[in-house]
């Protein structure tokens, strides 16, 4: 596999994850590690996975609401905001 911005061999890694860790916190951006030319897993700051995972969340409500609505569920407007508020501030 050439050598790509963003792309570690997984021996790479072993030899020296100071480094990768380094890269990381340097550029704010994943890193793929390939095992055997394949990618095999995802390094990515703590930062950057606690906003992912934010998302998500927010996302998944999202979905669930679409659900609700569908079946003819419904939530007080300020209910759903102060919820949303809630995840987003992370109280």
């Amino acid at each position: 596999m050439a050598k790509q911005d963003g792309v570690i061999e997984v021996s790479k890694l072993k030899e020296d994850p100071s480094a990768a860790l380094r890269r990381i916190r340097r550029s704010n951006r994943p890193i793929v590690v390939t095992q055997r030319g394949k990618a095999a897993a995802v390094l990515l700051s703590v930062t950057a996975y606690e906003k992912g995972k934010k998302e998500r969340d927010i996302l998944r409500l999202l979905a669930l609401g679409e659900t609700e609505i569908a079946k003819g569920k419904g939530y007080d407007l300020d209910a759903v905001f102060a919820e949303a508020d809630k995840i987003l501030n992370n109280r």
